[in-house]
């Protein structure tokens, strides 16, 4: 069974050039992951127990096909926070709906937020491209493959914004 460091150790090795590649990732952790048709709009994803879907560790990440790339990205990213953060939580599944809540408390939901945030726009790739004066909002969406809301949210600057390229960005908190 792997440990939180162990999880974490293999997000970081999958965090090497953006945008970060969430299925691979998924399949790293022994987690499947299916896109699923017909599912309503307000149905972002799931992650559940499953002997018949589950990869090797037994889970499963279902993400509702018809929601935009960058959506089923983050959908697939915050599945796989619930997995790293909560997975004595997930039980017979979470489902998220399109705000991300779920059964579970805000708190975790935040927590799922955070982690995927953290998982789909690293840092390092981050000060990478604003050094290399890659400074707008938009423009890092674009790479990162995320909407630009989460990108504003992330380096807490309007979606409009430009970033400074002399200044390092950091996280507000400690990452996961």
């Amino acid at each position: 069974m792997l440990t939180y460091a162990d999880k974490m150790s293999i997000v970081r090795q999958h965090q090497n050039d953006a945008p970060v590649q969430t299925v691979p990732l998924a399949q790293a952790l022994g987690v499947s992951v299916y896109h699923v048709p017909n599912w309503p709009d307000d149905l972002s994803g799931k992650i559940m127990k499953s002997e018949e879907h589950g990869g090797s560790s037994g889970y499963a990440i279902f993400v509702n096909q018809a929601h935009h790339k960058n959506r089923r990205r983050f959908t697939t990213a915050h599945e796989i926070a619930h997995y790293i953060l909560h997975k004595d939580a997930i039980g017979d599944g979470i489902t998220d709906d399109g705000l991300y809540r779920s059964r579970l408390s805000n708190w975790m939901e935040a927590q799922a937020n955070q982690l995927a945030a953290d998982i789909l726009m690293p840092w390092n790739l981050l000060n990478n491209y604003i050094g290399m004066g890659i400074t707008s909002v938009t423009k890092l969406a674009s790479i990162f493959e995320v909407s630009p809301s989460a990108m504003s949210i992330r380096l807490g600057v309007p979606a409009q914004a430009e970033v400074s390229p002399q200044a390092e960005v950091k996280p507000l908190a400690a990452e996961f």
